[in-house]
């Protein structure tokens, strides 16, 4: 019975980076990434849809995003929602295609950026005590309940603290790697 509670509590926490990974490709950095707009929400035809589900997006090279919609009448549309961002990006509309030139970051921004992943990398991390707390109450409940020993829930937790700390020391690897991402020129 263990082993299914720390099957599930693993399952949580690799759900959990995952998100951060994908959280984080939202972020901008001086390269061009379709992460980085695909998640924008465009109201087309009253209807709230992620721009990836409206377009192809893609990089053509490292300073630019190039969208090409798959109705006409979402030009308009998409390029509202990308103006309205928070990204501080400016479209160009060619025809069927929208372009976005990603200028290059200054270091203010750069800054700011980086607070921003710490921050989130905190969040993250406080999800990650938050999952272990419930997994150690599980399995403290299973002991309770005569479903474990103590010993047996012991080991438990010690196994769920290594898998715990694993997945933390993989949240502050993804950290410094996005920071160097935003560092580069």
């Amino acid at each position: 019975m263990s082993m299914d509670s720390l099957k599930h509590t693993d399952e949580k926490l690799r759900a959990s980076v995952t998100a951060f990974v994908n959280d984080l490709a939202t972020i901008r950095t001086g390269r061009a990434s379709p992460a980085l707009v695909e998640h924008l929400r465009v109201d087309y035809n009253g209807v709230q849809m992620p721009l990836n589900q409206l377009a192809s997006i893609a990089a053509p090279d490292a300073k630019m995003i190039m969208i090409t919609p798959w109705d006409k009448g979402a030009v308009g549309p998409i390029e509202k929602a990308i103006q309205k961002s928070e990204l501080g990006l400016n479209p160009n509309v060619n025809g069927n295609n929208i372009r976005i030139i990603i200028p290059p970051l200054s270091e203010e921004r750069r800054q700011e950026l980086n607070k921003v992943v710490r921050k989130r990398g905190e969040e993250r991390r406080i999800m990650l005590r938050n999952i272990r707390r419930d997994g150690i109450e599980e399995l403290k409940k299973l002991e309770k309940d005569k479903v474990l020993s103590m010993d047996e829930s012991k080991r438990a937790q010690e196994r769920l603290q290594k898998s715990v700390d694993g997945f933390m020391a993989k949240v502050d690897e993804i950290i410094a790697t996005k920071e160097a991402e935003i560092k580069e020129v």
